[in-house]
């Protein structure tokens, strides 16, 4: 326990290096997938581990060339660009940036009750339901973890992420 404590702990130390240097899509691809580590979803079968991105074509891009393709343990990666909130069913992980927050509404509907990790770029996304929501600081960046998404969604999320978060 105490050795996954120091890992988080560095994790959060290399963002902040990490951050001064990077644009913020990169910065956010790099989290998304440092927050599905911190993430348990149902048992399934092997096959395709899939990340859905809706809006931001330079996180689609920055995780499609990082890790589509790429194994998750008996899975692969796939990353796919939604055209809307209704093609999030099909997914373990949607992703709505700033431009298409509006969509999230229609991303929430889609998948109420389904084991699907959403994170969302949006002012009051985390209230209204998203997972895991990015938000601003102090001039850091930071996350919203809401608890009772993930509970409605049967997904476990870690104690050292839940610490690290700001829980709603």
């Amino acid at each position: 326990m105490k050795k996954i404590s120091l890992i988080l702990f560095a994790l959060v130390l290399s963002i902040g290096a990490f951050a001064q240097e990077r644009p913020t899509h990169e910065i956010h691809a790099a989290m998304l997938f440092n927050f599905i580590k911190y993430v348990q979803w149902p048992d399934d079968a092997g096959g395709e581990f899939v990340v859905g991105i809706i809006g931001e074509d330079d996180v689609f891009n920055t995780l499609k060339g990082w890790y589509d393709g790429k194994p998750k343990g008996n899975k692969k990666y796939v990353i796919k660009k939604l055209s809307s909130g209704a093609d999030a069913a099909s997914c373990h992980v949607v992703y709505v940036g700033k431009s298409k927050s509006k969509e999230f509404e229609n991303v929430k509907n889609t998948i109420d009750g389904k084991p699907v990790l959403t994170v969302t770029d949006g002012n009051g996304l985390g209230q209204k339901g998203s997972c895991i929501n990015f938000k601003v600081v102090d001039g850091k960046l930071k996350w919203e973890l809401n608890q009772s998404t993930f509970s409605n969604s049967n997904l476990k999320v870690s104690n050292q992420l839940s610490s690290m978060s700001i829980l709603i």
